[in-house]
């Protein structure tokens, strides 16, 4: 199960529970065996979420690595194509500026993949960081209403 869908449960449990007549701050009747059952499932799953944005984070260095592979794979065959250009004396000239601009689009491109790599895996670890920030809240949140209620 899912740590928010925990956090659901444990505000479930605790909205529909019986309120204790003649209290003042509204305490209510919950089991306490279930509330640290839900509580030992949460630290159970917490960390297989961590896991899930370590490996977040190793597809990111992967998706660079590509990205730089490519880059210069594609500056490498632009380089080849620049040198069997240039030894055609005719063109030599003509070969030379479209060999320039060829590196210099690979270059572009090669840029604008990392970049863009760059930008998903840092949306994606800021989606992340956030679920597992919201459910750490939660937890805590969940613990004060379970130690509250149970003064």
């Amino acid at each position: 199960m899912r740590v928010d869908d925990l956090i659901l449960e444990l505000q479930d449990m605790v909205n529909n529970a019986r309120v204790m007549p003649l209290s003042k701050d509204k305490k209510v009747l919950v089991s306490g065996e279930r509330i640290f059952d839900i509580l030992d499932e949460m630290e159970d799953t917490l960390p297989s979420e961590i896991r899930q944005a370590k490996n977040i984070v190793a597809d990111r260095e992967q998706i660079i690595a590509e990205a730089k592979s490519n880059g210069e794979d594609i500056i490498r065959q632009a380089e080849e194509r620049r040198k069997i250009m240039v030894s055609e004396s005719e063109i030599t000239h003509a070969a030379e500026a479209q060999a320039r601009e060829i590196i210099a689009d690979a270059k572009k491109k090669a840029n604008e993949i990392t970049k863009a790599a760059n930008s998903y895996v840092d949306r994606v670890m800021k989606e992340t960081d956030e679920a597992v920030t919201k459910c750490a809240q939660d937890i805590r949140k969940a613990r004060q209403n379970f130690k509250q209620s149970k003064k």
